[in-house]
């Protein structure tokens, strides 16, 4: 029987030695892009052994399409901390849209280089579950506005969650953070109740 404490310890190990790993990968394919990063280089800059890292990770490809797998998790995670702390429907959903336009704006202006790397990392299927997953959760918020009359019931909500998450993708190649919140804006505009 191995002690809680110690599985814990080795868990922990495991999850700093994973998330080193995952931070130092990205930052090496942002300096050098993609076909210039070894896992060799990578094992050296994390100050892991080769052989451990090819314990985690069967090449720089897989490495880069958990950092990716974390980066969505941690937005999905923000943007339900966002609509836990907002008032009513409508202004969860306001709060929502603007955090995912934020977000959208930002990782655009920091995005790793290449279009040989965004092909990687957006055909993965954790890409198409995180992209339902946000589906439903704008769906959700739309649901609980038309229930309460803030938002139209006259189009269906996932129709809705689809027309938000379109028009917002425009957010990635505004040049302000203040035209983001013009686009929520607009795109709220278009969720009100006809009058």
């Amino acid at each position: 029987m191995v002690p809680k404490l110690w599985n814990e310890t080795i868990e922990a190990h495991r999850r700093a030695v994973r998330d080193a790993t995952l931070d130092t990968t990205a930052a090496l394919v942002a300096e050098h892009g993609l076909a210039s990063v070894t896992m060799s280089q990578i094992a050296e800059k994390t100050g892991i052994g080769r052989a451990t890292l090819y314990k985690y990770f069967s090449d720089v490809e897989a490495i880069l399409v958990a950092w990716h797998e974390r980066q969505v998790t941690g937005h999905l995670e923000h943007l339900a901390e966002v609509r836990d702390q907002a008032g009513d429907a409508g202004e969860r959903l306001e709060a929502v849209l603007e955090a995912y336009a934020l977000i959208s704006h930002e990782h655009h202006s920091h995005e790793l280089h290449g279009t040989e790397l965004a092909a990687l990392l957006h055909r993965g299927e954790h890409v198409a579950r995180a992209q339902q997953q946000l589906s439903d959760f704008i769906r959700d918020l739309l649901t609980e506005g038309a229930e309460t009359g803030d938002l139209r019931d006259d189009v269906a909500p996932h129709e809705l969650a689809s027309y938000c998450l379109h028009a917002l993708t425009a957010a990635s190649s505004l040049p302000s953070k203040a035209a983001v919140r013009r686009l929520v804006t607009v795109t709220l505009a278009g969720l009100r109740p006809p009058r």
